[in-house]
């Protein structure tokens, strides 16, 4: 009586590897990251979480009952042909008339449905169906099943379709431990049809298990957006207005998490801001009543002695060289003091936003001229100006004279003659008024042009004595201010710094 072991799964035949019965991975384009809001990056992210945790389960659902199902219906038929094998007696040699019709009864009882049964010994091929030869049955199985003695079997695709093939060689037992292979091979073939169908609809279901899974999860990611995205707009919010002078702003706190203590440093950070800039505004407010109160406080002794000085100065002739040089000097002195108390109290004036603009309009030429006529520069060889008749704008008088004496006076101090003052109309449609002091001096350095309007500022650091109060270029950047204008300086290609006016020309027309 042949006997037959109870088979095993080798390296080639029980492996997955030759089952293609999954569906196929789409291959995935991966597209361009770009720049989302706040909202849709938490939407996306918690919605990838999701995807991510239903895609998981569903495939591990998926291939958990998949592989339960198949191994079912693996189990059954190799068991079932593994007992009906081990009933049927084999007579050695084998010949061809009178094994089909053991091959046909063999699968007519296979389960879990009936198989193809074939035969293989030596040169004998013989099958319970057409052909006595199968092309679904492998070289790797064939191999598996006449190297092993305990079998093989394989899962394997054709055509689409999916078959579960078995391999067991037929063997003498020689002993209790001992077998002696015969050389007959037996394979069966069936069909995992039904199998397939039943692993595609459990890959439908969990596909359809998982999106509406993600349709459900999108209201917790807008709850969860919200809750986030409202501490932050608040916070926007606050810092907004923070910006805009309001530092009394504050956000109201919620919960205990991470956001509420964001909320909270903000409320505190604010609450110091605020007592900050308080502090430094009532210094502002000190300083600046401290030098109002002493520019007018100078005053009245600064008359009385400009009146002293001035009956000296005619008097100087008369005293002696060293008196003379003295009461000079002294005059000089007290006409620079004068001239910085001046400048303090205009300075004082805007800094308390006292300064008010009267305008005019106005012949800008002329006024340039007598500006000049007025500082006796008009005969002043070293200026040089190009004043086109015609232009007219909407300025004050007073102010603009500062302007224009504050520059051109600078630049006959720290610059080179010749002193060029231009006047034009500037090339925007709105139009502009555009007033250019040019010199030939040795320019303004690199480190000096970003301060050159800050006050009592020095671009020469070893200088301590200044012809001027310090103050002109700061006094004539606020005035160039009051008429929403703007002034720049600058260097000259070939040498020589050069101060652009720019204010808005306002007809008479348009403000009727």
């Amino acid at each position: 009586m042949i006997s037959l072991p109870r088979p095993r799964r080798t390296r080639g035949g029980g492996s997955e590897r030759a089952d293609s019965t999954g569906p196929a991975a789409p291959t995935r384009r991966r597209s361009r990251v770009r720049a989302f809001g706040l909202r849709t990056r938490l939407l996306a992210a918690f919605l990838l979480v999701a995807a991510v945790s239903a895609g998981t389960t569903s495939a591990l659902t998926y291939r958990e009952a998949r592989n339960a199902l198949l191994k079912t219906a693996q189990d059954t038929a190799v068991s079932t042909f593994r007992d009906q094998v081990e009933r049927t007696g084999w007579r050695l040699p084998v010949e061809e008339e009178g094994i089909e019709e053991i091959l046909r009864d063999l699968a007519r009882t296979g389960k879990p449905r009936p198989w193809v049964v074939f035969a293989e010994y030596g040169s004998v091929r013989a099958s319970s169906g057409e052909n006595p030869v199968s092309s679904v049955i492998t070289p790797e199985l064939r191999r598996a099943a006449t190297a092993h003695r305990y079998g093989s079997f394989e899962r394997v695709v054709k055509d689409g379709v999916p078959y579960l093939t078995i391999g067991m060689p037929t063997v003498f037992r020689t002993g209790p431990d001992s077998v002696l292979p015969t050389g007959l091979v037996l394979y069966a073939v069936m069909r995992l049809t039904d199998e397939q169908v039943n692993v595609d609809a459990l890959l439908v279901a969990a596909r359809n298990g998982a999106l509406p899974g993600l349709a459900v999860a999108l209201v917790p990611a807008l709850l969860a957006a919200r809750s986030v995205l409202r501490p932050v707009r608040e916070l926007r919010r606050a810092a907004r207005s923070m910006g805009s002078g309001r530092l009394d702003t504050r956000i109201p706190v919620r919960g205990r998490d991470e956001l509420a203590d964001l909320a909270d440093t903000f409320n505190e950070s604010a609450g110091q801001l605020e007592r900050s800039v308080g502090e430094l505004r009532e210094a502002e407010a000190r300083a600046r009543r401290f030098a109002s109160d002493v520019s007018h406080e100078l005053r009245t002794p600064l008359a009385g002695m400009l009146a002293v000085t001035e009956v000296l100065d005619q008097d100087a002739d008369r005293l002696d060289a060293d008196t003379a040089q003295a009461v000079r000097l002294v005059s000089t002195e007290t006409g620079k003091l004068a001239v910085l108390v001046e400048d303090l109290m205009e300075i004082s004036r805007f800094d308390a936003r006292a300064a008010e603009l009267n305008s005019d309009e106005i012949d800008v030429a002329e006024a340039i001229r007598k500006t000049l006529q007025t500082r006796h520069w008009a005969d002043d060889e070293r200026i040089r100006t190009e004043l086109p008749p015609g232009i007219r704008a909407r300025l004050d008088p007073r102010r603009f004279d500062v302007v224009i004496a504050n520059l051109v006076g600078n630049a006959l101090r720290h610059g080179g003659a010749p002193v060029t003052v231009l006047l034009r109309t500037g090339a925007n449609s709105s139009g502009t008024l555009v007033v250019e002091v040019a010199d030939r001096g040795p320019g303004i350095p690199a480190a000096a042009l970003p301060h050159i309007f800050d006050r009592f500022y020095k671009a020469d650091a070893a200088r301590t004595r200044s012809p001027g109060s310090g103050l002109g270029l700061a006094i004539t950047l606020e005035n160039v201010n009051l008429h929403d204008g703007t002034i720049r300086a600058g260097n000259l290609p070939g040498g020589g710094a050069v101060f652009t006016v720019e204010i808005p020309l306002r007809a008479e027309e348009a403000d009727r």
